[in-house]
């Protein structure tokens, strides 16, 4: 081989040297910038990114974007998964999709929440706000992603449209308790409500809504277990502690 030969290919291994580094210096070099969260309820945006984002390189886009396609995704309490969308070099969405939690029961020092058809989903010693707390029912040995054994499945039915006629009217409860005939007691605050059985519930709610302004700062008793559209005011009563 020529000297010019040898020349030659040391120029060409160099260009191709020159080239990987280049692209090495390029990929590293581009990083996200911005990232949007949605779908959480659970937890705030900058919870999401912390969770997500864990060191500097997962901020790389290469990276991130080989971590994501390729690594099983972090495991986030009451999260089902997350979704990572690339909307361009420096820009990302997090789509999360939570577990859909219904309530949490109290059991060995844990609290237990429990999804629409009484699947415990997830345990921790954390009580989540805007998630009931549910007294009163009596369940046996509780295992994490099994049914709550609990005496009558159909209360999960109940606890299902109670929770979701609350949402409608955007009302938070602290707790739900049920009596051993399955009639429920809602606790907000200072003040409890006795909703009594499942019957005619949209109208109990409907009827709580419009009193809680005028119960505000007040502690006491509100009786909606008598419930009837035809007596107007007169069917309900609230006895002051």
């Amino acid at each position: 081989m020529t000297d010019s030969s040898k020349n030659k290919g040391k120029m060409i291994i160099g260009i191709v040297l020159a080239v990987f580094l280049a692209a090495g210096i390029l990929v590293l070099s581009v990083n996200i910038k911005t990232v949007t969260v949605s779908g959480n309820k659970q937890y705030t945006d900058e919870q999401i990114v912390d969770l997500v984002f864990h060191d500097q390189w997962d901020w790389n886009t290469v990276v991130c974007y080989l971590r994501d396609r390729f690594q099983p995704h972090e495991q986030i309490p009451f999260v089902e998964d997350y979704k990572i969308v690339f909307q361009g070099l420096n820009q990302v969405e997090i789509i999360v999709y939570e577990k859909s939690v219904v309530g949490y029961v109290s059991y060995m020092s844990s609290y237990m929440y429990f999804d629409k058809d009484g699947i415990i989903v997830e345990s921790t010693g954390t009580e989540l706000d805007g998630i009931p707390w549910i007294t009163g029912l009596k369940f046996g040995h509780i295992v994490l992603h099994q049914p709550l054994p609990v005496e009558n499945q159909k209360i999960f039915e109940e606890i299902l449209n109670l929770t979701q006629v609350l949402s409608m009217y955007e009302i938070a409860v602290d707790k739900i308790q049920y009596d051993k005939h399955g009639q429920a007691t809602l606790h907000i605050g200072d003040i409890a409500v006795v909703l009594g059985d499942n019957s005619d519930i949209s109208g109990k709610i409907a009827t709580l809504r419009d009193q809680l302004p005028v119960l505000a700062g007040q502690a006491g008793t509100l009786y909606l277990d008598t419930y009837d559209e035809t007596k107007g005011d007169m069917w309900f009563s609230f006895i002051r502690k």
